[in-house]
């Protein structure tokens, strides 16, 4: 029997060998690097900055620079390996047998399998559904919360549904929290894309901590460069738990670093070009018949692409589009409930790669109804 982690690791080895493969499945930024990102990093490398540890928690320049970007200059961030590695270090320090995780679903998977590993009880509140406006409610969450909570989990803007939270539903979100004991994690990893986001450690300080990451807006996905910003009080919890003694990459935060700087005049750009590119998505899907698009636009870095109504398994138009050098992502990785409806489409790319996503789409949803015989996707 074939493992199944070295299948998966197989998969990914695959696509990143296949020469200028086309990334639109992973909401990572492929817009071409701002030059003072690019100069930092090359300044770290040539000045063998590398060749020594970082601070275990980060430098203080660069902590002092994302808790004052999120608003928040009282709290303290941990820069972590990814905004993924901080999301662990919570589960690990909250989660344990006897205890519940609440989440929506579709949600962001991963944390929900650190707070498996820990032996807490997952549980998804269904949100893929035009009746709550694919949103989650605070009736919806107060209806799963009780004394066993020990995280309430919101990704916001959700991945991959591209809804984004008001203050009002933030700040009861967190009074639900507060109410029954659980800790509140805002997972802002799209915060940069959305209009008016609202972080939840500005609702209740003591009882949330924010995760944040540096792949999306800035593109250093492959660094592996993320933080977790909380109180004082928090951060001191969540620090006995992390993995991270020796600290992130130095190349990588000087690099985070740099982007903070220029901030505003990137993101300016790289939000201009993925909203060109929703729209010309927008157009495509309308000329083929069935297709939708349920919630536009999306205040992410992607957008929900339903095949369902087409009658196209979303595995199969998949499949198509990587025959043709183009990685999109089935809706099971995001759930199992709701994956049979949908493809996810990365926009933070160039406007010539969404250009190809949007000329082959006719022929591909038809080339897709045909396909039955399909390998394993990840």
């Amino acid at each position: 029997m074939a493992s199944p982690a070295l299948t998966r690791n197989r998969y990914f080895d695959a696509l990143s060998a296949t020469p200028d493969l086309i990334w639109l499945g992973q909401n990572t930024n492929h817009i071409e690097a701002h030059p003072t990102v690019r100069a930092a990093m090359i300044r770290a490398i040539e000045d063998g900055a590398f060749n020594a540890y970082a601070p275990p928690l980060g430098f203080e320049s660069l902590r002092a620079a994302i808790a004052a970007d999120l608003g928040t200059p009282d709290a303290e961030a941990l820069v972590t390996e990814g905004g993924v590695n901080a999301l662990a270090m919570v589960c690990r320090a909250r989660c344990r047998p006897g205890t519940t995780f609440v989440t929506t679903d579709p949600t962001w998977k991963w944390p929900c399998l650190f707070a498996a590993q820990a032996g807490a009880t997952v549980i998804e509140i269904p949100i893929y559904d035009p009746a709550c406006q694919y949103r989650l409610t605070p009736e919806a969450l107060r209806a799963h919360v009780d004394e066993r909570t020990a995280i309430i989990y919101l990704v916001d803007p959700n991945n991959p549904l591209g809804i984004r939270y008001t203050k009002a539903e933030i700040e009861a979100f967190a009074a639900i929290a507060r109410a029954c004991g659980a800790l509140l994690v805002h997972d802002c990893t799209y915060r940069d894309f959305a209009e008016d986001h609202h972080p939840a450690l500005l609702a209740d300080p003591e009882n949330t901590v924010v995760s944040l990451s540096f792949s999306k807006w800035l593109g250093l996905a492959g660094l592996r460069i993320g933080a977790l910003v909380a109180s004082p009080a928090l951060f001191e919890e969540m620090a006995a738990r992390t993995t991270s003694v020796l600290g992130a990459s130095v190349i990588a935060q000087r690099a985070a670093e740099a982007g903070l700087a220029v901030k505003p005049d990137w993101m300016a750009k790289v939000r201009r070009i993925d909203r060109a590119n929703k729209a010309m998505i927008g157009d495509a899907a309308a000329r083929v018949a069935g297709l939708a698009l349920p919630v536009f636009p999306s205040h992410g870095n992607f957008l929900v692409l339903e095949t369902v109504g087409a009658g196209i398994r979303p595995e199969a138009l998949v499949e198509c589009y990587r025959r043709r050098g183009i990685m999109i992502r089935q809706g099971t990785y995001h759930t199992a409930r709701f994956g049979d409806r949908f493809v996810k489409v990365s926009t933070s790319v160039p406007t010539p790669w969404v250009e190809r996503f949007c000329d082959l789409l006719p022929a591909l949803a038809e080339e897709a109804r045909t396909l039955n015989d399909l390998p394993p996707q990840f």
